[in-house]
């Protein structure tokens, strides 16, 4: 059964990190996604091709972008596109022959995607850097770690929840008007940007005078007892979330605590000898005889899983949460839908897999692919 965006065709010129994650998001909501790798481009030596679960699904076109002729198949594949995405510094798409005006003259509806850390405007807009930099600049990172210093949350604030699932979500609101109005735009996609609105909750509760800026001194960054992670008798964790009266009750519970003994769950000056007692009690057990002992309880406890053990809990199973595709196991598609059920469309395709039969449907005969072909501007 097609995906939700069966019949949307997408270009992504090939890079790193938020914008593939975009284009795999897309992909796995049933779009046509045509990766258009850069023959001779540089990639970070991270994994294999065939393990890049953020390729998955797509189409490779490979196409020299320094020759006229390959932007031309670019801008012919744009053409057939509802929506292209991109991940360049700003300015490098205009100087290929690919910026929005040349896109969008081949494509008047186009959506075009943008993604960038620091965004296309602003004194730092060509300068380099990664999600922690972005993360640091936006107040994210100031709030994550322990409080002697911050900590990076992985690469997922900037990169892909602030980055790459932002681009997929501006994307669909572009594509929703493009198809109202027939008119076309630009959506500029920035880490920093996203990682900000990440926070807006937080921005509210500082307004309030909830929220300190220092770490571990507010209820959800770790230094309430009850929200929070333990250490177990083998050297794993356990984290607890019992953060509503009820849920703490049935945490007292479950570890066997007299209430009298911790006092009012929101008396600060006892979390301290709180957070020991806690810690005394979980260190009696092993992580997973603790995560037995609170199944089926609404403690809100759960057990720390590592990757390779999170696709096999019972809960994570049933769900199909995680999937194996060519032999990796990686997660499946997200929302679900009730209709038009997002599936992977397959694994991660070698470069330039599909670049006769793309070159085709952009509308090259068969001599002009060969042409192309021999002079090197597709491969």
């Amino acid at each position: 059964m097609p995906g939700p965006l069966e019949g949307v065709v997408v270009t992504e010129l090939a890079g790193l990190g938020p914008a593939p994650f975009c284009g795999m998001i897309l992909a796995d909501l049933g779009a046509e996604v045509v990766k258009v790798d850069r023959i001779g481009g540089h990639q970070l030596p991270i994994g294999s091709a065939e393990s890049d679960v953020l390729n998955r699904g797509k189409l490779s076109i490979a196409v020299d972008l320094k020759s006229p002729a390959g932007v031309e198949v670019v801008l012919r594949t744009v053409a057939r596109s509802d929506a292209l995405i991109e991940g360049y510094r700003p300015g490098v798409a205009e100087r290929l022959g690919m910026g929005p005006g040349d896109c969008l003259a081949r494509r008047p509806s186009l959506v075009y995607g943008r993604m960038t850390g620091w965004g296309q405007t602003g004194p730092m807009a060509a300068m380099a850097g990664h999600d922690i930099d972005y993360i640091a600049l936006s107040g994210a990172l100031h709030s994550v770690g322990p409080a002697e210093r911050p900590v990076p949350p992985l690469n997922l604030v900037g990169d892909f929840g602030g980055g790459g699932m932002l681009l997929a979500l501006g994307v669909l609101a572009a594509l929703h008007h493009a198809r109202v109005t027939g008119e076309g735009q630009v959506v500029d996609a920035a880490m920093v940007d996203g990682s900000a609105l990440l926070m807006a909750s937080h921005h509210g509760y500082v307004a309030d005078g909830w929220w300190q800026p220092e770490r571990e001194s507010n209820l959800l960054d770790g230094a309430a007892p009850f929200y929070t992670t333990y250490e177990t008798a083998d050297g794993g964790h356990m984290a607890v979330g019992a953060l509503e009266p009820q849920f703490f009750a049935a945490l007292l519970e479950g570890l066997d605590v007299d209430p009298e003994a911790v006092g009012d769950q929101s008396d600060r000056a006892r979390w301290a000898e709180m957070r020991a007692t806690f810690a005394a009690r979980f260190s009696t057990r092993t992580r997973d005889e603790w995560a037995d002992h609170f199944a089926g309880s609404d403690a809100c406890v759960a057990p720390v899983l590592s990757m390779v053990e999170a696709p096999h809990h019972p809960q994570i199973e049933e769900r199909g949460t995680f999937v194996t595709v060519a032999g990796v196991v990686q997660p499946a598609p997200a929302p679900r839908f009730s209709t038009t059920p997002a599936q992977i469309g397959g694994p991660p395709p070698p470069v330039g897999a599909d670049t006769d039969a793309l070159a085709a449907a952009a509308g090259f005969n068969p001599d002009e692919i060969g042409k192309l072909r021999e002079s090197g501007a597709i491969a």
